[in-house]
């Protein structure tokens, strides 16, 4: 995992050191609910989860240089919704102390740079729930296009049944507004 860096991110891979802001942000009750993702109700369960982002290549820790310590995550993962290759779903979750400060759409900004530009990929992808108009003005703001909403698409932690809004954005619209 390359380390991506902006004027005040660290976008890097996890290590054991961040797991007491991991579990901060996990335990929130307002940030995991906006994600879809129930709060961690224990270290125990923090700790799965950030073992498999420690061992796996799809999850940026972000780092705020200022305050040194890790405040979100940024994910790259494989899009399952299009079946074809070198396709990557954007995912965020930020401290909700952080929120409104535009953190992840300028950690957003460097993921989709490093994505088009040192990983050639041809299509980049972000989903949100209709509830997240957070996650809404993010991904306008970063540039992406709305494609539609996938109707009852995702059963959350709760277990209700949500439709996903679907954005894109194509390295020749990426190139145009660089």
């Amino acid at each position: 995992m390359k380390q991506l860096v902006t004027s005040r991110l660290i976008l890097r891979q996890y290590v054991e050191e961040d797991f007491n802001d991991f579990y901060d942000l996990g335990k929130s009750k307002k940030v995991g609910p906006m994600a879809g993702w129930k709060p961690h109700e224990s270290e125990e369960e923090s700790r799965k989860i950030f073992d498999s982002f420690i061992k796996g290549d799809e999850v940026y820790a972000i780092y705020h240089k200022e305050d040194k310590k890790v405040i979100g995550s940024f994910g790259i993962h494989p899009d399952s919704k299009r079946r074809i290759e070198n396709v990557f779903a954007l995912g965020y979750v930020l401290h909700e102390d952080y929120w409104g400060q535009g953190i992840i759409v300028e950690a957003g900004k460097e993921v989709i740079r490093h994505l088009f530009e040192d990983r050639c990929v041809k299509i980049i992808t972000v989903y949100h729930y209709p509830f997240n108009k957070q996650s809404q003005r993010v991904i306008e703001k970063l540039g992406f296009k709305y494609e539609g909403t996938l109707r009852m698409a995702t059963k959350i932690y709760d277990g209700t049944i949500h439709d996903d809004l679907c954005y894109s954005v194509l390295k020749s619209e990426y190139e145009q507004i660089k």
